[in-house]
């Protein structure tokens, strides 16, 4: 396992965190929260970079790269708290299409997303339920020509801003991992009905779904254990990614704190040369690059097909998670009474991370999913 960037990863990130400080900078980004712009320009030049086509393959027009090169960019994106459709449709709508769906299906949702006519998000949390497939309760009625879904979806990422969902649920009246399946419904043919959600950058939605009926065509695969399999594959690269892009906007913080503190002076000197100050910002460097390190790691063995995958996700997102508590802490702390001001960004990276360590799993979901393999 070669654990060291190629010159060609770096170039993409040095090419992404370029666009992206051009055209994301911070008064941008406030400009969304605050209701005076939106994001479709961003999104229009990622189309036009190729952005959408990223990990999708050459054979569906896109560029055929891995988890590790969609891990640069997620990264990057979290480092400015970028708004848009590209994390949910990237990691976590063509990862599913992609583990789940037939040749045929690859080419009709991955290569419009490839061009970037085309956004789509991840329907799966039912609240109390998290990430755990064998607990889905949305239900798929197969009758004549179609099958009809109900259910009621929770926190799903981008929906607002979706073409296409791919919604998780179970064939009636079977159990566990039996009869879960996956489902490209329309969003115009489910009702979104979008939260007032702490991260005010991107859109978080509960999705209704009251008899949707949708053609037999767009259901991904047969629905049992071998979808729910390849759903769980599909869940570790989504789950990796939004580690990764908590871990961008925790290097934030941690920059913008370390700045804060070489400048801030108390009694004639920067607070930063105060012992105290010093011990808080090497712990949450340490924090940072283990997140790091573990998201990255396990962004490698998805790529390779290493069997080390799911255990390496969700140890990435429990990382994260650590991280993200610690940093978010001490980044406000070390501010003082200003990191707590609305007119300071302190708050919109916080914001950021601690809607990342609830989507797709908390901590506690992931270290109870970690315990589980171990134990197997």
């Amino acid at each position: 396992m070669e654990l060291e960037f190629t010159a060609e990863q770096e170039e993409l990130r040095d090419g992404v965190r370029a666009m992206l400080t051009r055209e994301c900078p911070m008064s941008f980004v406030r400009g969304i929260v605050e209701g005076d712009a939106d994001a479709d320009g961003l999104w229009k030049q990622m189309c036009e970079l190729g952005w959408p086509a990223l990990t999708i393959s050459e054979a569906h027009g896109g560029l055929g790269r891995g988890a590790v090169e969609l891990a640069v960019v997620v990264e990057e994106l979290g480092r400015v708290v970028a708004p848009g459709p590209f994390v949910p449709t990237l990691t976590q709508f063509v990862p599913a299409v992609r583990a789940v769906g037939s040749a045929e299906q690859q080419a009709r949702f991955l290569a419009p997303v490839a061009e970037g006519a085309l956004t789509g998000a991840l329907a799966l949390s039912e609240g109390a339920h998290g990430i755990d497939l064998a607990r889905v309760t949305t239900t798929a009625t197969r009758t004549a020509g179609h099958w009809t879904l109900a259910g009621r979806k929770t926190g799903v990422l981008g929906a607002d801003l979706a073409d296409e969902l791919v919604v998780v649920a179970r064939v009636d009246g079977v159990a566990g991992d039996d009869g879960v399946g996956a489902f490209v419904v329309p969003a115009n043919d489910v009702v979104v009905e979008s939260w007032a959600a702490m991260d005010a950058t991107r859109g978080l939605a509960t999705v209704l779904l009251d008899d949707v009926a949708i053609d037999t065509d767009r259901a991904l695969g047969e629905p049992g254990p071998a979808t729910a399999s390849a759903l769980r594959d599909a869940l570790d690269e989504a789950v990796v990614a939004l580690a990764l892009e908590s871990v961008g906007t925790s290097q934030t913080i941690f920059d913008v704190t370390l700045e804060y503190a070489k400048q801030r002076e108390q009694f004639g000197v920067p607070i930063g040369s105060f012992q105290a100050i010093k011990h808080k910002l090497a712990d949450m460097l340490v924090a940072l690059e283990r997140a790091r390190a573990t998201g990255y790691f396990a962004a490698l063995a998805i790529s390779e097909g290493d069997e080390r995958g799911r255990a390496a996700s969700s140890t990435a997102k429990i990382a994260a998670a650590d991280c993200q508590r610690l940093l978010a802490k001490e980044g406000i702390q070390i501010h003082g009474g200003i990191g707590y001001t609305w007119e300071h960004d302190m708050h919109l990276f916080v914001r950021r991370v601690k809607t990342d360590a609830q989507l797709l799993g908390t901590e506690a979901e992931h270290k109870a999913r970690l315990a589980s393999l171990l134990l197997d």
